[in-house]
């Protein structure tokens, strides 16, 4: 039997959150829900502003990734313990990323139910996705991953 090399994470962490962005828009259209009540121009402004710095920070993470030849996606194998970066302010940059964008993209909804759901989706993403990966990365890394852990913190 062999032992899998990757940390089983079973559904993409892009789809969480954009299952409870989906939820949280749902909800505000079957409900009616309350807006956020910012003016239009500023609705829109921090919506881009948000989103522009989500996506930015996502891909300076993914890149640093490919640059040292090791896998972004969770299902597959880690081949580096990146460390610098944006990780040196966060072990999980690209989750923090997703977070900002979905801040964005639900100011640009005006929705108070899917900035409401933002709290729920990233418990979860902590207990089933980042908890695996950092099993995962702990029995790979050993030492060096549990050093890093004592120096950054898990979201900022």
């Amino acid at each position: 039997m062999t032992q899998r090399d990757h940390p089983g994470v079973a559904v993409p962490p892009p789809l969480i959150y954009f299952g409870f962005l989906a939820m949280g828009w749902g909800l505000h259209v079957w409900l009616n829900g309350p807006d956020l009540g910012l003016p239009l121009e500023v609705r829109r402004g921090l919506a881009i502003g948000l989103i522009i710095v989500g996506l930015l920070l996502d891909g300076m993470a993914a890149g640093l990734f490919r640059r040292r030849n090791t896998a972004v996606e969770p299902w597959k194998p880690s081949t580096t313990l990146v460390t610098d970066g944006p990780f040196r302010f966060s072990r999980n940059p690209i989750y923090v990323g997703f977070a900002i964008t979905y801040v964005g993209l639900a100011v640009a909804m005006d929705s108070w139910f899917a900035l409401g759901l933002l709290f729920p989706c990233l418990l979860a993403v902590d207990r089933f996705v980042i908890a695996r990966e950092e099993r995962y990365l702990s029995a790979k890394f050993g030492a060096d991953y549990q050093a890093y852990c004592d120096r950054v913190r898990r979201w900022l």
